[in-house]
């Protein structure tokens, strides 16, 4: 069965009140985990990055951004302990060493690497001597970086996990690259998934049918909210349908249909199947024609349907009526 994981990412507006409200509102869709990004400014940041300078009203800089979507080291720890409360996997994506620090005291059971860290090994580094499991996002990364990412963490004996990720938010169809799910599992022979950033539940549910081991999403109260993510999230209305989903194909998957045996639907053949049937009034010693044929409901009424070939070019021993069922003592051997 697929595992699901809801991601919150800064979705909380750096509200702690509202990152709680996520929590619990997260534990009543049946999904497996949730996950934050934990952001320390001073530690990932400087104030000459350029991405996102004043791109709200509120924030003035990315670097005062991600002040704002920071949490104290108490804060954090009551996080993790309700998350496990409420029976949610407790993840986050940490993006300093610091970072790192924080969530080991506040309890975290796996780490998420973002695609913009899969080539900082300095961050691989710290999260290796946790000797914790790791879910690795393949976004912005080619095969070689992953190659290298990979053989670190193989290397340091971390249980790993890779995801296919397009680093394009709202993702589109011509870009989620969901064949990359097989790929993945064939080449590196381990957990495979799919991390969705489209915003529908289209792909997440053609994730797991071609065999998502591990499914990411990130989740919204609702579209109309601010923030960076959320035209890439799912509302969770559409939670519950991808949960659903998921239950729904575990089903399929562990109930697979032997087309060999069709026993069970005897009754059924009975009803739908037809016989051969005249669709005019023919005469003794007509020989018949495929225009002379038809097929009617039920099945065993007379020669079956599916034997038309064998009756053209036969004569008939006896007068038929229209729409007689035709059966083998009435032609000519």
């Amino acid at each position: 069965m697929t595992y699901l994981i809801a991601e919150v990412g800064q979705a909380h507006e750096g509200s702690l009140g509202m990152l709680h409200a996520y929590i619990d509102a997260v534990a009543k869709t049946g999904v497996d985990a949730i996950k934050f990004q934990t952001h320390i400014a001073e530690a990932e940041s400087s104030l000459h990055e350029p991405f996102r300078v004043k791109f709200s009203r509120q924030d003035k800089s990315r670097y005062a951004y991600w002040e704002r979507m920071s949490f104290t080291q108490e804060q954090w720890n009551d996080i993790g302990k309700h998350c496990k409360e409420v029976g949610l996997d407790f993840m986050s994506s940490p993006f300093s060493n610091a970072a790192v620090d924080v969530l080991e005291q506040a309890g975290v059971q796996t780490y998420k690497v973002g695609s913009g860290e899969v080539n900082n090994f300095l961050l691989l580094e710290k999260i290796a001597q946790t000797q914790k499991p790791v879910i690795l996002s393949s976004g912005m990364s080619s095969w070689n970086e992953l190659k290298k990412s990979i053989d670190f963490l193989k290397s340091r004996k971390v249980d790993y996990s890779i995801l296919q990720c397009t680093t394009n938010y709202p993702t589109q169809p011509q870009d989620w690259g969901l064949h990359m799910i097989q790929e993945f599992k064939g080449y590196f022979k381990v957990k495979t998934g799919y991390s969705d950033h489209s915003g529908s539940i289209t792909s997440g549910i053609s994730a797991m049918s071609l065999g998502a081991e591990i499914l990411e999403f990130h989740v919204v109260f609702h579209k109309e909210m601010f923030g960076p993510d959320v035209s890439s999230s799912l509302t969770f209305k559409q939670v519950g349908q991808l949960v659903e989903a998921r239950d729904q194909l575990k089903v399929a998957f562990n109930n697979p249909v032997d087309k060999s045996d069709t026993s069970q639907f005897e009754s059924l053949k009975t009803i739908f199947e037809k016989s051969l049937a005249v669709n005019k009034d023919l005469k003794k010693g007509h020989i018949l024609r495929f225009e002379d044929l038809e097929a009617k409901k039920p099945k065993n009424l007379g020669i079956e349907a599916g034997k038309f070939e064998s009756v053209i070019g036969k004569q008939l021993k006896i007068t038929k009526n229209q729409w007689d069922f035709l059966k083998g003592e009435d032609l000519e051997a």
